[in-house]
Formats: C-alpha cells, structure tokens, sequence
C-alpha cells in the first residue's frame, strides 16, 4: 500500500489514537468551516440524482467578480492538487524548476508526466526565503517553473518584487510560470498582493488557488486556476474527466464566495495565536522559522520521531521528512484556537 505524506491522515491517526484527536497537520483556517458553506453543501446533496455542471458555469462566474478577472480566465478542479497533475499531463514540460523545499505534488506531477525536475535549494540560514539568486537558474533549458507564496511548509512569502522579475525574466525566456496562491488569503497581507492582476500582462502566468485552506473544506475537494492563455486552459480541460467537481462541491464554493471577509478574520486570530506559539515552541528550546501564514516550520534538533511520540499522546503534526531540502527532524504545526495550542504545547513538554 502506498504511504501517505501529506497532513491531514485522520483515518491513519485513528488507527493509533482512538480518542479526540487535534490535528496540527493540516494547515486549514482555525475557524472551521463556516456554517453557510456546511448548509449548501448538505443541500446540494438532494440534487446530487443529476449530474453536476461540467463547466461549473456559476462558480467560475462568481470567482471572476471576485477575482477581477474574465470568467473565461477560470478553470475549476478537484483540487489543486488535481489541477497541478492536468497541467503536468497537458504539457508534458521537458524540464522544470522547483523550489526546495516545497508542496511534493509539483515534482510528483511532472515526474509522472515523464519530465525532469531541478531543484533551487532554499536555506535555512535565509529563514528558507527565495532571493534574487534563482534568477540564474531561470535558463532557455526550462520549459516551466513552480512557485509557492506562502511556501509550504516554510510559511514564506516570495517578495512581489522579485516575482515581477521572475516573470519578466519567464517570459524572455519562454518558460512556463506557476504560481500556487492556495495560501495567499490567509497570510499576513492577505490576497492584496495577489498576482490575479498580472495575467494580462503575463500570459505564461498560471495561478493555483483553493478553497480547502481559506473555507476549511479539504474533504470537498475544489480548487481553481486563472490564466489568460485560452489553449493551456482548453489542455487542462482535455487531461480531466468532465465531471471533475461534484455538485456539493460547487455550491460549496459559491456559499464560500459569499464570505469574503471569512479569511480575514481568521487572519486577526492567527497573527495573535503565532506569535504565541512560536514563543512557546522556543522555550521548549526547538530552532523556530518566522512564518506569514497559518503554520510553523520548526527543527527539533537529533529528534526524528516526533510525529510518532506525539501522536501516542493524541496530537497529530506533519513531518517534513519527505520534502527535498529538509531533514527527518524538521516538522510543521499549523496555528489553531488558544486551547488546542495550549494542548499542543502540553504534549510536547510531555513526550520530551
């Protein structure tokens, strides 16, 4: 049986720890699923006897007023994750540079679309920030490049400066830009800095957004990407089954869609539970990352098996011993509620 990486394995936890149960490993907004989205979904769920819309005509429509962009500019899908894996399969890109570290379903995707990775090492004497020194890297021997903002799981927001120019320097060389923003709505600044404004002005621009983060929805399964290049979304459409997002799923997102400010308040309440957090985990003596968004990345030092020791205790974190460029005692807690911290916190002091 294949083993699962990422966060978010309830089913895998509860076959150890059979009582409550606080997940740290997935990096979804602290306060839940809003109550407007649980209602529609469990409406759709009565006109799930007819086919969704295949084209998810309504919700591209409301993610383009939201967004400021053409509808025509929308893709929906499964995920982002799905979205990344239609990309790969569409455009079979030769040779493509990723950030290390980084989300794995990047390199997964184009390694499984018989393409070739490179790898931008970020460091950890930099806080794993991306600077002016992948610019080298961006040569004529790239057809595409992937790059998050907010980084998972480093938390780090790339300068929108320097992203300009990573594009400009793109499309001189004709290379293929991905930008996954699934994170951007509940970082520091918030969408504000969002790229959804450049598309005009970089048609080798591709966006990844989702739902699963901002509205705490990963079961649902919706994400979406914005480009203005009409044939790559017409290629994304091809490598996809026409029925990719279920009815629930859709009127999920148009009832997320209408709370717009939902992110933003819990934006108020993970700046002040971070930086509790972090205090916390730097007493406890571990090397703690400045993060911007909802998560920490943290290094307990000679210490591989903290996933394992915490999970005895009911607490669930994600390991980053998967990801290129980290090692087996680099781990990432996400920032939830002040008494799941608080537990957090407690089990830790225990197991060590």
């Amino acid at each position: 049986m294949k083993e699962y990486t990422h966060g978010g394995d309830i089913v895998g936890a509860r076959a150890v720890w059979q009582g409550e149960l606080l997940d740290f490993s997935a990096n979804l907004n602290p306060l839940g699923m809003p109550e407007s989205v649980r209602k529609a979904t469990e409406d759709a769920v009565r006109e799930a006897i007819h086919y969704p819309d295949p084209l998810c005509r309504a919700l591209c429509a409301a993610i383009a007023r939201r967004d400021n962009v053409a509808p025509e500019q929308v893709l929906c899908g499964n995920g982002a994750a799905d979205l990344v894996f239609r990309l790969a399969f569409s455009q079979r890109p030769r040779r493509v540079l990723v950030t290390a570290p980084t989300f794995s379903e990047y390199q997964d995707a184009v390694q499984a679309a018989g393409g070739e990775v490179v790898y931008h090492r970020l460091t950890p004497e930099n806080n794993f920030d991306l600077t002016g020194a992948v610019l080298d890297d961006l040569n004529d021997e790239l057809d595409m490049a992937f790059f998050c903002t907010p980084n998972n799981p480093t938390g780090r927001l790339i300068d929108r400066d320097l992203m300009l120019r990573i594009l400009e320097r793109c499309r001189e060389k004709n290379i293929r830009v991905v930008v996954d923003e699934c994170f951007l709505s509940l970082s520091d600044p918030g969408e504000q800095v969002s790229l959804a404004g450049e598309l005009e002005n970089f048609p080798n621009l591709v966006l990844l957004r989702a739902f699963t983060k901002s509205y705490a929805m990963p079961g649902l399964r919706l994400g979406y990407c914005l480009s203005a290049d009409a044939a790559l979304l017409d290629g994304f459409s091809r490598c996809a089954q026409p029925w990719s997002v279920s009815g629930p799923a859709q009127a999920a997102g148009l009832a997320a869609l209408a709370e717009p400010e939902y992110p933003a308040r819990a934006r108020q309440l993970i700046a002040v539970e971070r930086a509790w957090l972090t205090d916390a985990l730097r007493e406890l003596g571990f090397q703690v990352f400045p993060s911007q968004v909802n998560y920490i990345l943290l290094r307990v030092p000679g210490v591989d098996d903290l996933k394992e020791r915490l999970l005895a205790h009911g607490v669930l974190i994600r390991s980053c011993a998967n990801y290129v460029g980290l090692e087996s005692d680099y781990y990432r807690v996400a920032v939830r509620p002040h008494r799941e911290n608080e537990g957090l916190i407690g089990a830790m002091k225990e197991v060590l």
